[in-house]
């Protein structure tokens, strides 16, 4: 019988790829402090700051690839004959440029904007600045299609259910800071399944996994999933 996946991707699967990870050491990304970029508030006080600061990273996704992980994870989800679900707090497009089909954006998506009106979300692969014209209604209502801080995460009843009957769930390159995603191995353990960490190091959450496999995503990841797929 196949197994229920979830599996749970974080900023260490891109960081291979040259995607700068979350943040450094003195709580700044990419040099600007979290609370002026990653927050309603700083959008509020400086859109245009805000705006330039995605318009980068949106440009970053241009010059980065995906990279052995991404495509090992594509590969399975293809060949694999039972339910398999992946959630990926990463808000780069690297998953689906692998070949993923299914992938769960909690954090949502550099590739795409939101009107502040009426909620609905469009793709956008340039610049935008804050007087651009929003496609639903005309007014300059757009915003990056990020979950910041404060913002509760997207998806999070699909995700909450998937992990609730899941039998198997694989975190990977996750530092265990951010919740809800560090908190979702303890809902996955209460369902009874297995669960497994792939990290360049130990989590903050290790302890809460029945197994952990410590090296490069790139490397790791690609071995275990044609394993699994194997033995499936």
């Amino acid at each position: 019988m196949s197994k229920q996946i979830v599996v749970l991707t974080g900023a260490g699967i891109s960081a291979e790829s040259g995607i700068m990870t979350f943040r450094d050491g003195g709580g700044l990304w990419e040099n600007h402090r979290i609370e002026d970029v990653a927050t309603p508030q700083g959008f509020a006080r400086n859109p245009s700051l805000v705006q330039s600061f995605y318009n980068g990273r949106r440009q970053q996704l241009k010059s980065v690839t995906p990279n052995p992980a991404h495509i090992a994870l594509a590969e399975f989800e293809k060949n694999y004959a039972g339910e398999f679900m992946l959630v990926t707090q990463n808000v780069d497009d690297l998953h689906e440029r692998a070949g993923s089909q299914s992938v769960i954006h909690m954090h949502g998506e550099l590739k795409r904007v939101r009107c502040q009106l009426s909620g609905q979300v469009f793709h956008h692969d340039d610049d935008i600045t804050p007087e651009h014209q929003c496609p639903c209604c005309g007014a300059q209502s757009l915003r990056p299609h990020i979950v910041w801080f404060g913002e509760m995460p997207l998806y999070m009843d699909e995700i909450t259910q998937a992990l609730s009957q899941c039998d198997l769930f694989i975190s990977i390159g996750t530092s265990g800071h951010v919740y809800p995603a560090a908190g979702f191995v303890e809902l996955a353990r209460q369902s009874g399944a297995e669960t497994i960490e792939i990290n360049l190091e130990p989590s903050q959450r290790a302890d809460a996994f029945h197994q952990a496999i410590h090296g490069q995503a790139s490397i790791e990841v690609p071995h275990f999933f044609r394993s699994l797929l194997q033995n499936s």
